[in-house]
């Protein structure tokens, strides 16, 4: 059966990008370029790519700007970590935090508009990239850069359709460029996502370079597919081949951990030995800044008055899901931050605060979104319990400052090995998606939800979620336009 997808927003903003770094370049006038004179070289494609990575940074992305502020979106984060048992809404619930409060306690339903959000920002990345991919074939350029061009087109928009299955599963998946508004597209199961995403990364693994000059510094690299590659493999199950994949990245030498957790966050450590890959933002006023010191800081005394948003606050269930002397815990989040009005302790994620914005929404803090320390964790997960798989998690362990474990250390080798993913990757946007692979999603949040230490927000439509909550409600505009919604919902 076709379906057809909402996508008029999405064609309304092909071209209108901005540059995502500094060496990226941005489109001129709609008046004086488009798409009758455009897509015709080397320079135009490069143009192009950088509109893909600007929807990266898309407040229904992998940016975020605080809803109560400035009535703006919330990404990813809001869908994964939020959604999971790492964090809540904070301590404000009421009027337009309402609707990131339901999504919190799984009461959202298919009008909420930071579902709808990501919905939109992702499939505007996916329609950029598609174009790209389109067109590309026919211009005439040097076959090194245009397989480049191609493979971060590629890896892009895997990123994008990898976000889209998890959260809402059955979705809609064009592979060329959309030039109709009433364009049929068929609903596909994510099954089928993903299969596609594994011949797609392969693909960008074997025409994306090894790395990049540091002049453009932050694109994708041949890891960087690599280890989305090996992230598809190990949510379809395949975890032989998700080894491999993952051999070929420890084995290629190009990326260790850094010697300091603490060294792998704020402006000035961007892009280091650990990093894979990153989601380019930049203060100053460029409008190319990140939302999140904004939205998770808890108090405008904190920010030179700017407004704050208390967002993404760590639940008491993960702060004491840390051992004694992990060093990652003070980098991560602070639990001492005194409220000037109340005098009560609050507590916030610390991971993306460097210090006062240029301006509100406009922090210099990148987005890290693969490290080689989730490789090293994923290397374990894929070849399982042994000494091997217990070696990698203990390099992990040892840079924290804790003691090696083993098979005898209490706990079955997954609950270890989640455990270590949790408290590693926190705020990361690696929570929600680790339980929904371990299947651990429902068990987990109805722990969580009966738990003597939830200081969240709860009522009576928080028994836990039900075995269909575990997908977000198709929004309902798309399911109007006729796509079959998820259940429960």
């Amino acid at each position: 059966m076709k379906k057809r997808i909402f996508i008029t927003s999405v064609l309304m903003s092909l071209f209108l990008v901005q540059s995502c770094s500094d060496d990226f370049t941005s489109l001129a006038p709609q008046s004086e370029r488009n798409v009758e004179n455009f897509y015709r070289t080397a320079g135009d494609i490069r143009i192009a790519i950088s509109g893909i990575y600007d929807a990266l940074q898309s407040g229904g992305t992998y940016g975020t700007t605080d809803a109560v502020a400035t009535g703006g979106t919330n990404g990813y984060w809001l869908m994964t970590e939020m959604r999971s048992d790492n964090t809540d809404q904070g301590g404000d619930v009421t009027g337009l935090a309402a609707a990131i409060a339901v999504v919190n306690v799984f009461a959202e339903d298919p009008l909420n508009e930071f579902v709808q959000g990501a919905w939109t920002g992702s499939y505007l990345g996916i329609a950029r990239a598609n174009i790209v991919l389109t067109r590309i074939g026919d211009i005439d350029m040097d076959q090194t850069l245009k397989d480049q061009f191609t493979g971060e087109a590629l890896f892009l928009r895997s990123l994008f359709y990898y976000n889209l299955a998890l959260l809402f599963g059955n979705i809609p998946m064009p592979l060329t460029e959309t030039v109709s508004i009433s364009a049929q597209l068929e609903q596909v199961p994510a099954a089928t996502v993903f299969n596609q995403l594994i011949a797609d990364l392969q693909e960008a693994a074997g025409k994306l370079p090894d790395g990049h000059p540091s002049s453009i510094g932050g694109r994708a690299t041949k890891g960087a597919a690599q280890t989305l590659l090996a992230r598809v493999y190990l949510t379809v199950g395949d975890n032989g081949n998700a080894a491999t994949t993952l051999r070929a990245i420890t084995g290629s030498g190009a990326f260790q951990l850094v010697p300091s957790y603490a060294d792998l966050w704020g402006p000035a450590n961007e892009l280091n030995s650990e990093s894979i890959f990153e989601v380019q933002f930049r203060g100053g006023g460029l409008g190319e800044g990140s939302g999140y010191a904004n939205a998770f800081v808890p108090d405008a005394s904190l920010l030179g008055g700017q407004p704050a948003g208390g967002r993404n606050r760590p639940t008491v269930d993960l702060i004491t899901s840390y051992e004694a002397g992990d060093s990652r815990f003070a980098v991560s989040m602070d639990t001492t931050f005194l409220d000037p009005t109340s005098g009560a302790r609050q507590r916030y994620v610390r991971k993306y605060f460097s210090g006062v914005p240029f301006q509100e929404n406009d922090a210099d803090n990148n987005f890290v979104v693969f490290r080689y320390a989730d490789v090293l964790l994923m290397l374990a997960e894929a070849i399982g319990e042994g000494g091997e798989a217990y070696g990698l998690i203990n390099q992990v362990r040892t840079r924290a400052g804790l003691a090696d474990i083993d098979a005898s250390t209490p706990g079955s080798f997954e609950e270890k090995l989640l455990q270590e993913r949790r408290i590693e990757l926190a705020f990361e946007n690696h929570r929600w998606y680790d339980l929904l692979r371990f299947g651990k999603a429902l068990e987990v949040m109805q722990a969580h939800a009966a738990g003597a230490t939830l200081d969240t927000f709860i009522d009576a439509t928080f028994t836990a979620p039900g075995a269909t909550r575990l997908l977000y409600a198709i929004p309902q505009r798309e399911v109007d336009l006729g796509l079959t919604q998820n259940p429960g919902y």
